[in-house]
């Protein structure tokens, strides 16, 4: 397979559009899924288990498949990028996932999520494999070393306030309760946050549009969730 270069950059265009798109129709509703699905309109659920394995696989699977394709053909710095990415997604997939007691989420809702993360779990993986171009001495650069610690930190951000948010309610209950420890003191979408920082991290260890382009749509996409949840 040969690097397509007007895909790449349509498809980094996309989510640059998309992005700015979803971010201003999220300033006036609300994305109906965890506490906004409401209820009483009897949506078509999905357990909230099943709905984030079946979203969030694409993303780690596809660049998984990519990378066997390639196998033995890949640099390190290439391989050690592209681990970065599905290391995400293996955590959001199999343990999250398994971990999470969330609301059910609506099935339309889940359906879109499952169309993006592939699509965009083939992207990534797609420009990491085949487009991306680094030198030997990459991963001692010092945009791959501050964007590898910004992605770190913004995973144990997003996976300890994760941890906080599980263990706000005991099984069963429903009601919400506001969020306390880790840097929920000074956000009130910590875990959002974590996640921002993570993308934003990774599109700085790349150095690529791509990932660029992943990162802003990741803060269009749940940025003004996180502001919804603060008010």
């Amino acid at each position: 397979m040969q690097c397509n270069e007007i895909l790449v950059q349509c498809l980094s265009c996309l989510l640059f559009f998309g992005g700015a798109g979803y971010f201003f129709r999220q300033t006036s509703v609300h994305t109906p899924y965890g506490r906004y699905v409401e209820l009483f309109k009897k949506p078509t659920l999905v357990p909230a288990k099943l709905a984030w394995f079946l979203q969030e696989l694409p993303s780690f699977l596809v660049p998984i498949l990519l990378w066997c394709k390639a196998a033995g053909q890949l640099s390190t710095n290439k391989t050690v990028l592209l681990m970065m990415f599905c290391a995400h997604y293996f955590q959001r997939t199999f343990i999250f996932a398994l971990l999470t007691r969330g609301r059910p989420s609506p099935l339309p809702i889940m359906i879109y999520a499952v169309i993006f993360c592939a699509i965009n779990g083939f992207f990534q993986g797609y420009y990491i494999v085949y487009c991306a171009e680094y030198d030997d001495a990459w991963l001692t650069d010092i945009r791959f070393i501050l964007g590898g610690i910004m992605f770190l930190l913004g995973m144990a951000i997003n996976i300890h306030s994760d941890h906080i948010l599980r263990n706000l309610r005991k099984p069963g209950e429903i009601t919400y309760k506001i969020p306390r420890g880790g840097m929920f003191e000074y956000v009130s979408g910590a875990n959002f946050l974590g996640e921002i920082i993570e993308w934003f991290g990774y599109a700085l260890a790349t150095w690529s549009l791509p990932t660029l382009s992943f990162a802003f749509f990741t803060l269009c996409s749940i940025g003004p969730r996180a502001y919804h949840h603060h008010r």
